[in-house]
């Protein structure tokens, strides 16, 4: 099988695979026991706290695990909003996040929070003067993704971030995308919570993890709840969370290096593309520096996406039409609508994404099928 889906999920590290292996059969203890077994689970915690703080650039107090990524907009979102004072409830997002960041919104709407959703420029970008435009006086948090998922576009966070400072509104991000694929900095960003999970960095999914700054005035969604200092119930996944945060750590020792690989592996797909002949057409053709060199999007013309996912799937290729957490609902990509793409031409987009074991192999594989696709329409 040929796997060209990393931006949905990752297979489990060997490294990672062992630590959860040997948490699982030595560290099985409750880490909110105070016995000897429930102190050493809480031991690997802490531990696992610094070495992630370290990571992001913030500190230790800061990290609270959850189950992935979706589970961590929620909370982040709601908690921050539950936390501020009558005067600041306003929430600001975008068309193109995660759906978990919109299903959480939705809920606090629903509650009398006010909702504001923006859309990004045509290049899909969250500019200073976009956002400057949904400020409104009782604004109290703006979420905002580093990367899309589907499209790859890097926002301009550290940018909108200055912006919030001066207004004193907190400002959460969704890095799930982006961490381990690109330096990810609190400081440098500028933001005041980030939500990142386990399985976009070779760790088993089911863990994932928060990070709100000292000064974010967050209280739980689950009242009287102990585990992650209130914020989520339930007993703390310590052998997931261990194997979470080694694998984050192997990967940050390679990070520069597999960023050099994607982008060749871009670079090759584009030139092979131009070679071939072949009808398919990037989603973004100009400043690639904006968007994540893991993650291509483009349209394979007289084809829709789904179509020529699965054919490459028959082929033992894997490869996306958008998002994983969208499946089985087919219509455009809100993403990819907010290009200014027509709903046909969403229609036909196809994402592939490269990670630790891709090769100019697998993209040949693919354009391989890609040839035989184009070939068997002209024939028909």
């Amino acid at each position: 099988m040929i796997y060209l889906d990393y931006a949905a999920s990752t297979p489990v590290s060997e490294e990672s695979l062992h630590v959860f292996q040997q948490l699982s059969k030595e560290c099985y203890g409750n880490a909110s026991s105070l016995h000897d077994a429930g102190g050493r689970a809480n031991e690997i915690l802490a531990y696992s706290r610094q070495s992630l703080a370290a990571i992001l650039g913030g500190e230790p107090d800061g990290i609270y695990f959850t189950s992935g990524g979706t589970e961590s907009n929620i909370l982040a979102i709601q908690s921050i909003i539950n936390g501020l004072p009558p005067h600041k409830q306003h929430v600001i997002t975008t068309s193109v996040e995660h759906p978990s960041v919109h299903h959480a919104v939705n809920a606090l709407q629903r509650l009398g929070v006010k909702v504001t959703v923006i859309e990004p420029n045509q290049e899909g970008i969250i500019t200073k003067e976009i956002l400057k435009q949904a400020l409104l006086p009782e604004t109290g948090l703006v979420s905002i993704q580093h990367a899309n998922s589907e499209t790859g576009i890097i926002q301009p966070l550290a940018e909108l971030a200055t912006l919030l400072k001066e207004r004193d509104i907190l400002f959460h991000t969704d890095a799930v995308q982006t961490f381990g694929k690109m330096h990810v900095s609190i400081k440098e960003l500028g933001v005041d919570a980030l939500s990142i999970s386990s399985h976009k960095v070779y760790a088993p999914k089911g863990a994932g993890a928060v990070y709100m700054g000292a000064h974010v005035p967050w209280k739980p969604i689950y009242q009287d709840t102990v585990q992650e200092n209130g914020l989520r119930p339930g007993t703390v996944n310590v052998p997931c969370i261990g194997a979470f945060v080694a694998a984050s750590e192997q990967i940050m020792l390679k990070i520069d290096q597999q960023q050099q690989l994607d982008i060749q592996l871009r670079d090759y797909f584009l030139q092979q593309l131009k070679k071939r002949k072949l009808s398919v057409r990037m989603l973004q053709e100009s400043d690639q520096r904006r968007t994540l060199p893991h993650i291509i999007g483009c349209f394979f013309e007289g084809f829709e996406g789904q179509y020529v996912m699965l054919a490459c799937n028959r082929h033992g290729i894997c490869i996306s039409t958008g998002s994983a957490c969208a499946s089985g609902y087919h219509h455009p990509s809100p993403a990819v609508k907010a290009l200014h793409v027509s709903d046909r031409d969403a229609l036909q987009f196809i994402r592939l994404s490269f990670g630790r074991g891709s090769s100019k192999d697998d993209i040949d594989q693919l354009l391989h099928t890609f040839e035989s696709l184009q070939k068997e329409k002209k024939g028909a």
